[in-house]
């Protein structure tokens, strides 16, 4: 039975949600949709790779 207040809270939330205007940032999600960066994910390659290099290494 004690359900009504949360059930009122999850709706007062979903409304706001839907009917809220925040702001979108459209060029971020350009980018994140084009699959284009700042070239964090090559840097973010480098270095993971430079990881293995020096585990193989040790490993010899």
């Amino acid at each position: 039975m004690g359900r009504g207040r949360a059930k009122a809270k999850q709706t007062k939330v979903a409304r706001e949600l839907k009917y809220s205007s925040h702001g979108t940032d459209f060029d971020a999600l350009q980018r994140e949709l084009s699959g284009s960066s700042n070239g964090s994910q090559t840097s973010e390659r480098a270095d993971d790779t430079d990881e293995h290099d020096d585990w193989a290494a040790d490993k010899r």
